[in-house]
C-alpha cells in the first residue's frame, strides 16, 4: 500500500527549529491547500459541523531510510532511552505524524477550497495524507494514563523581548512567538548559556540566549 499525498500544509515555520514539540501547545496557524484531484468541494461537505480535526502526516524532513528502536524524549531530557512505538519520534519504521488541530475555517480561495487550522506543529510544506473529524465523546479520555509523558512536570521559560525588538514583530505574530519561546525551542540536551540560537518564524529569523530557566531575545530580522 502507498500512500497518496492528499494536501500539503503551509505553516509559518520553515525549519523544524522551534517548531512545537506538539499540536495544540501554541496558536500556530496553517492553511491545508488540496491537490488537484482532491479539490471537489463535495469532500468537505459537513466537515465545518466539527471544531477539531485530526490531520494524519508525513515527516518530510526526516530521512526515510532512518529509524531506531529506541529514542530520547526531549521530555527525558534526552538522556534516557525508550521504545520509540512509546514515544512520538519521528524516526520511525513509517514516517506518519498525527496531530489534533482546531478548524479555525473553511475558505474558497483561487484553484479550490482550503482549511484554516489552528495549533499546527508541522513545518511548511509538509505532506497531508489524511483528515479526520475529532469526536470527543470517543477521541476524549480524561481518565487516560499519559506514561512517563504525563509524569514529567512541565516547564517554561521566563522570556525577556526587549520593546526594540518586539516591535519589530507584526502585532498579530507577538503572543504566538512569545509562546513558542516559552516553552524552549532548544533541544533537551542544551545548556550553553552563552550560546546564540536562531529559529525561523513567519518571516523572521529570532536570535536568542538562555540562561538557566530565562530566555532572553538579542535579535529579530526579517530574511
Amino acid at each position: 500500500m502507498k500512500l497518496q499525498k492528499i494536501a500539503s500544509i503551509h505553516t509559518d515555520f520553515p525549519e523544524k527549529f522551534g517548531v512545537p514539540r506538539q499540536s495544540g501547545l501554541a496558536d500556530t496557524k496553517g492553511v491545508i491547500v488540496f491537490e488537484p484531484e482532491y479539490r471537489n468541494p463535495e469532500a468537505l461537505r459537513g466537515l465545518e459541523e466539527y471544531s477539531h480535526l485530526w490531520i494524519v502526516w508525513g515527516f518530510s524532513e526526516t530521512p526515510c531510510n532512518r529509524w531506531s528502536p529506541t529514542v530520547r524524549p526531549p521530555r527525558l531530557g534526552g538522556n534516557k532511552r525508550v521504545g520509540v512505538f512509546a514515544t512520538r519520534s519521528p524516526f520511525r519504521p513509517n514516517p506518519v505524524g498525527l496531530s489534533c488541530v482546531k478548524l479555525d475555517r473553511i475558505e474558497k480561495r483561487k484553484g479550490g477550497m482550503v482549511v484554516c487550522v489552528s495549533g499546527v506543529d508541522m513545518t511548511d510544506g509538509t505532506p497531508v495524507y489524511d483528515i479526520k473529524p475529532y469526536l470527543p465523546h470517543i477521541d476524549a479520555h480524561p481518565e487516560a494514563d499519559g506514561g512517563f509523558a504525563g509524569r514529567v512536570k512541565d516547564y517554561e521559560l521566563l522570556v525577556e523581548f526587549p520593546e526594540r525588538w518586539l516591535e519589530k514583530v507584526p502585532e498579530e505574530h507577538r503572543e504566538t512567538l512569545k509562546e513558542l519561546l516559552r516553552q524552549d525551542p532548544r533541544p533537551s540536551y542544551q545548556e550553553d548559556a552563552k550560546r546564540i540560537y536562531g529559529m525561523a518564524y513567519a518571516g523572521m529569523e529570532i536570535r536568542f540566549a538562555v540562561k538557566k530557566n530565562v530566555l532572553t531575545v538579542c535579535e529579530v530580522c526579517f530574511v
